[in-house]
């Protein structure tokens, strides 16, 4: 029997952070079991979003790039799924394999699906149940059509069952965002990030207090009266202590769109003081500037996950969340988007007064191997079981 073919696809920033570990895993464990090949759709295309990750996670290049680009959820996902079937009808992999919520995951998946191969699906299970969110629209999706699934966290699993999903195909196997913190926190903390942004004592090479900040969620960035009222309230927060915000491209345009550039402070912080946007963070450069952050506020789903493993207080604006384990578990705090509370909440952190927290089961940095030895199992007892099919249909 011919090796099995292991197809890996990649998309946006969050997936590439998710992807390193797994192939760092297949590329030094698979080479006498498996082929492997990566597929970038191109979904987050320029060097801050796509090739810089690359470089720093030590993911080898793509074996193709769709080049697919920005455009609608309709017209990207359309785009990425023509791009896509043609490499799978030539290359005809065993399995597909898919990570996150992202356009790429849901189109590859169905891709696969439609030509009969197995999908598996890294962070499966997770739900915030708000259909809003177009990226639960996709975790539901992919989860209905994989074949294996690889959970986080308890409530995935939960989560999986309650929907009538075969119990043969669930696997709890832990966090690959968190190997990636694990395998590369010591590096990032050797990067000069803080000092570049004044955010060092000179007395000491001790950090000065500061707030991280992150925001894209269309909910929080798209209304002009929500996003001005979210920028003056942390506004309120900078005059206690300055607030470090890598936006995202898209965040930046609308503030500039919607005529609300006089409420933050371009360039690096230059006094103590402040709302501060910055261009995005490198994947080091970023992981260093949460692990030193005295709060991190965000409506990310992975800096949750993040700042639970490195035991950093979190508030994370938004009405719900995917990842409750971070909530339960973690020293996230799900803080919703008024705009009193959330000055309230970090207040009472910034005085000392955080909630403490503990990881999680199975987050210990070693999520990517035991995805990379339930699925060559998988493979081959599945691979056994069509052969005898197929023979039984010949005779």
């Amino acid at each position: 029997m011919t090796k099995p073919r292991i197809l890996v696809v990649a998309g946006a920033r969050p997936n590439f952070v998710k992807i390193a570990p797994l192939m760092a895993q297949l590329r030094s464990r698979t080479a006498a079991r498996a082929e492997v090949l990566l597929v970038h759709t191109g979904q987050h295309y320029d060097d801050a979003m796509s090739t810089v990750f690359f470089d720093q996670l030590g993911i080898p290049r793509p074996d193709v790039n769709l080049e697919v680009g920005s455009g609608s959820h309709g017209r990207q996902t359309a785009e990425i799924i023509l791009r896509f079937e043609p490499v799978v009808m030539e290359w005809k992999p065993d399995v597909v394999v898919v990570v996150g919520d992202v356009n790429s995951t849901i189109a590859c998946a169905l891709v696969a699906t439609k030509l009969g191969i197995r999908v598996a699906h890294v962070e499966a299970g997770l739900r915030s149940f708000d259909r809003d969110m177009p990226e639960e629209i996709n975790r539901v999706l992919t989860d209905s059509i994989s074949d294996y699934l690889f959970v986080t966290e308890r409530n995935g699993v939960d989560n999986l069952r309650r929907e009538g999903v075969d119990e043969r195909k669930i696997f709890l196997v832990g966090n690959v965002m968190i190997d990636s913190l694990r395998a590369f926190l010591p590096t990032a903390k050797k990067t000069t990030i803080l000092r570049e942004l004044g955010l060092v004592s000179d007395s000491a090479e001790q950090s000065k207090p500061y707030v991280l900040l992150t925001l894209h969620r269309p909910s929080n960035v798209d209304d002009p009266a929500k996003l001005g009222a979210l920028l003056q309230m942390l506004g309120a927060i900078g005059e206690q202590v300055p607030i470090v915000f890598p936006a995202h491209p898209r965040t930046k345009s609308n503030i500039e769109r919607f005529g609300l550039a006089q409420t933050v402070r371009s360039g690096p912080p230059s006094s103590e003081h402040g709302l501060w946007i910055l261009p995005p963070s490198t994947y080091l450069d970023f992981l260093h500037l949460m692990s030193e952050a005295s709060l991190v506020l965000t409506d990310s789903g992975g800096i949750q996950e993040e700042t639970t493993a490195l035991g950093v207080p979190c508030l994370t604006l938004r009405e719900n969340t995917e990842r409750p384990v971070t909530v339960d578990e973690g020293t996230n705090v799900l803080v919703g988007t008024d705009p009193d509370t959330i000055l309230r909440e970090a207040r009472t952190i910034l005085a000392g007064n955080g909630k403490n927290g503990r990881v999680p089961s199975l987050w210990d940095g070693c999520a990517a191997q035991r995805i990379v030895e339930i699925l060559l199992d998988r493979l081959q007892h599945d691979r056994v079981i069509d052969a005898h099919a197929e023979s039984i249909e010949k005779t």
